[in-house]
């Protein structure tokens, strides 16, 4: 990464999965406060592909010498040799890690690929990060891993995989003395390219919207499984902001959890984004049982370090359905 004198100051961070729904909101908000910014992606990517505006934060607009603290890599994590000559060039001083996979059905499709992108990749960053011993490494882990204990019945493959990654990572960590800390966050929305419940519905909403605009016959309901499941939803912005204040104020071999605390039942989230459109959105509820107990995690050690979530979860929801309408799925 070339550095003037003036910049060499500026704290250097590599982000992986630069492209993904949280990877881009995380280039956008380290380049906003003047961190030079080392975004890994797989496939040829422009600094101004990964910056954009997101919504109602107060900050919606990168400048363009801001979009200059962006520079993008070339690099699949699981060319260790890439890897090592790109870590090299940049020396970072953090590391926020979040690529990898993400789906639980398609974990069950190619549950070898889900092993090597969320494992494999996580100890090659992290071998390859050694001779850097002042990096301090955030590795965004999942709510959906499982106990390594027997007997072990994990619920799928994604579970095993980001179940394995937690373990490797922190161990990692321990045996050779690197600032490894695991962020383990609820269910993230808000703007941008997500693929979740959330963002699902949201771009539904907006499709009908969009027939019903151009008398096209209306579109199937669109299906809950259960109206009583429980989730804490967070807006992705938020996120970001703790997982920038665990790589300054973190103790390495922790695992933090990134969350509101508060449960909301899907039936609600439902009805709130269902008001939000401009016509009537058929909906179809399933009947299928879920738990109404989920357990309520709560992000204290990150609260006693200053963070708290400040995007109300209908700014989140409005948020998602006004970046479908802007009919700009790859910049908000």
């Amino acid at each position: 990464m070339d550095r003037s004198t003036a910049e060499q100051r500026r704290p250097v961070i590599v982000i992986t999965g630069a492209v993904g729904y949280t990877g881009m909101h995380a280039c956008r908000h380290f380049a906003s406060l003047g961190w030079e910014v080392a975004a890994l992606t797989r496939t040829a990517t422009s600094a101004s592909e990964l910056t954009f505006q997101s919504g109602n934060d107060g900050n919606s607009t990168l400048e363009t010498d801001t979009r200059g603290c962006i520079t993008p890599y070339v690099c699949d994590l699981l060319d260790k040799k890439r890897l090592g000559e790109v870590i090299r060039e940049i020396a970072p001083d953090y590391v926020l890690h979040l690529g990898g996979k993400n789906s639980v059905p398609e974990s069950w499709q190619s549950p070898l690929l889900y092993m090597e992108s969320n494992v494999l990749s996580t100890l090659y960053l992290l071998d390859v990060l050694r001779p850097f011993p002042q990096a301090r490494i955030v590795v965004a882990g999942s709510r959906l891993k499982t106990a390594l204990q027997a007997p072990y019945h994990p619920t799928h493959p994604y579970s095993l995989s980001k179940s394995i990654q937690e373990a490797v990572a922190l161990s990692w960590g321990a045996l050779f003395e690197q600032s490894v800390m695991l962020a383990e966050p609820c269910n993230l929305i808000g703007p941008g390219p997500s693929t979740g419940f959330c963002a699902l519905l949201a771009g539904y909403i907006v499709r009908t919207e969009r027939m019903k605009e151009h008398s096209v016959t209306e579109a199937a309901p669109f299906r809950v499984s259960s109206r009583h499941a429980q989730r804490d939803f967070l807006d992705v912005r938020d996120a970001v902001r703790a997982y920038g204040v665990l790589l300054e104020k973190g103790v390495p071999g922790r695992i933090y959890s990134v969350c509101t605390g508060r449960i909301v039942e899907l039936g609600d989230i439902v009805e709130r984004m269902v008001s939000l459109a401009k016509i009537s959105i058929p909906i179809q509820w399933g009947d299928m049982a879920e738990s109404v107990s989920t357990k309520a995690y709560r992000a204290q050690e990150l609260e006693e370090m200053g963070w708290k979530p400040t995007i109300q979860l209908g700014q989140s929801l409005e948020d998602m359905i006004q970046y479908r309408r802007t009919g700009k799925e790859g910049t908000l």
